[in-house]
């Protein structure tokens, strides 16, 4: 897929632009024209025009994302890179700093740095164009919808997007760790994300008669009350968080409403505890609505209830091999870099976790929270921003960390996984 032809100048651009401000000005670009889930669609077209100046060549996947491949010299394996294209339904806040690059894009903003990681990919990218004396095969993935379930890497997957790939990396940016460190655990690492949607039915009417309302008000204060307490007395806090997002009913003071709504929403580290969180919901509804039946007061088929609960991301699960193989690496390449490799778990969610289940790999946090520049704001913030110094450096990790796997496929690899170079031989 590259056109070896017709590759730029790399370090030695005539413009006199450094690679670092390249990768920079890339992120600037991708940050000022956010686009939402499954609607980046001049975010593909900026995609396509920045692989065709470097003489890779692109092809569409999952209707807004980009595929791509740099092949090296020699036969060898397949490593994936992947990055996320996708803004939030955010309004960014005007700042000193952002004032060149905040979004045009009304309500919409990169506020969770998939621009960052778009330009880092780059980055690596043209890393690899330099020197094209590697084994294998580099494929590039510019996923579409990562940020709503059940996101775009599913798509990536059936329209095969990992054929023939043998590992992935992927790697975010968050403020919850200092500029420019790195961290990862191997085994569980990011959360699975559920969401739960109830509705519960009453008998609405006049709010001086009571008794002839069946008030799902109540029925909803207590519901909530009934599976906190539930699921405090059954698991233990750091095995889940749930929380509810709306509770939406009524229209006038005097009136019980007929229906409340509830959006909610959950996250585990294991199935097993999804599935006493989905038992619990499910039981708590039914003990409310046997509380609120009537005696000698009768509501056809009332209290009732609906539940809708969509298990979305799956829980995130870094391969240990691999991860053990990518923290000698990286000690070994980068000795200034703080390196966490033993992170906390996150209850955050990331449609990378799909990629995991079919190949194995690493899902790398790069930090960028930077007190001195005012670099403090969680992802999903209106007032988010990323540290640019760490590109440069996220850019160099990918090509580092991909290089080496293509070179050494062995050391990241468990031997369930790795069968000798013949298998890449007979591969292409």
């Amino acid at each position: 897929m590259c056109r070896r032809s017709e590759v730029i100048s790399l370090r030695d651009d005539p413009s006199g632009e450094s690679l670092e401000s390249w990768i920079i000005r890339l992120r600037r670009e991708f940050h000022k024209y956010p686009e939402l889930s499954f609607k980046e669609y001049e975010t593909q077209k900026r995609i396509l025009k920045i692989l065709g100046e470097l003489g890779i060549e692109g092809r569409k996947i999952a209707d807004t994302g980009v595929l791509a491949s740099i092949r090296g010299t020699m036969s060898g394996p397949c490593i994936a890179l992947r990055t996320d294209t996708d803004g939030l339904q955010v309004q960014e806040e005007p700042a000193e700093r952002n004032r060149e690059y905040i979004s045009r894009t009304e309500g919409v903003m990169h506020a969770c740095g998939h621009d960052g990681h778009m330009a880092m990919l780059f980055g690596a990218a043209r890393m690899f164009m330099e020197n094209r004396e590697f084994p294998g095969e580099v494929r590039l993935i510019f996923q579409p919808a990562e940020e709503i379930p059940p996101g775009g890497s599913e798509r990536v997957i059936a329209e095969g997007g990992l054929e023939g790939v043998d590992a992935i990396i992927g790697m975010h940016i968050f403020t919850n760790h200092e500029s420019g460190s790195v961290g990862f655990r191997p085994g569980p690492f990011m959360a699975s994300t559920n969401r739960f949607e109830v509705i519960l039915k009453g008998k609405g009417g006049h709010i001086s008669l009571p008794a002839k309302c069946i008030d799902p008000v109540r029925m909803a204060v207590d519901f909530i009350n009934s599976l906190n307490s539930a699921l405090e007395e059954r698991l233990d806090k750091e095995k889940y968080v749930l929380g509810v997002g709306r509770i939406q009913g009524g229209a006038q003071f005097n009136r019980t409403p007929d229906n409340v709504g509830i959006l909610g929403s959950y996250r585990t580290f294991d199935s097993e505890t999804t599935d006493i969180i989905d038992a619990t919901i499910k039981e708590c509804l039914e003990k409310i609505k046997q509380e609120y039946l009537k005696h000698g007061e009768e509501f056809s088929g009332l209290p009732d209830y609906e539940l809708d609960i969509l298990h979305g991301y799956p829980v995130l699960v870094n391969d240990p091999f691999f991860t053990e193989a990518v923290n000698l690496k990286l000690h070994e390449s980068f000795p200034e870099l703080t390196v966490y490799p033993e992170i906390e778990k996150t209850f955050a969610a990331e449609d990378f976790a799909s990629y995991l289940q079919v190949v194995p790999g690493v899902f790398i946090s790069l930090g960028t929270r930077n007190q001195k520049k005012g670099i403090v704001e969680i992802n999903h913030s209106c007032a988010f921003d990323i540290d640019e110094e760490i590109l440069l450096k996220g850019s160099e990790i990918f090509h580092t960390l991909s290089l080496d796997f293509l070179k050494h496929p062995e050391k990241y690899l468990s031997l369930q996984k790795y069968h000798g170079p013949q298998e890449y031989i007979e591969k292409t």
